[in-house]
């Protein structure tokens, strides 16, 4: 009984296919740099064959992607296809940081302001 090969397919052509990067070249880039993992080894070239269950470890923008393939594309189908060629295990992102402090329109008092204040009389030394 022999077992038949996985069919697999080059790294940087399913990255692209299943829309992780917008072009072939930076998908390329990205193995090539050693920014991605298969299986949790390097990823040396981006000739390198992944097949479906094999598990990829990259970053993307300031998000660290972790998912499973699924299946194999043929081409570089609309979003709801490539959807479907991989499992997103990524862990939950951060909660978003507070909101800087907005202006609040106070600044320089105007002169309406600046007679009310001189009404009150003088205020105690702080």
């Amino acid at each position: 009984m022999t077992d038949a090969p996985r069919p697999t397919q080059r790294l940087d052509k399913w990255l692209w296919h299943a829309r992780f990067f917008k072009t072939r070249s930076l998908a390329t880039r990205q193995v090539s740099g050693g920014h991605v993992r298969v299986n949790g080894t390097r990823a040396a070239k981006a000739s390198q064959g992944v097949a479906v269950g094999d598990v990829l470890t990259f970053v993307q923008g300031r998000a660290v992607r972790v998912v499973r393939l699924l299946a194999l594309a043929d081409r570089r189908g609309p979003a709801p296809e490539a959807r479907a060629l991989y499992d997103d295990l990524s862990p939950p992102p951060d909660p978003a940081p507070p909101a800087a402090p907005r202006y609040d329109g106070g600044g320089r008092p105007t002169k309406k302001d600046r007679r009310a204040l001189d009404k009150r009389g003088p205020r105690p030394l702080e």
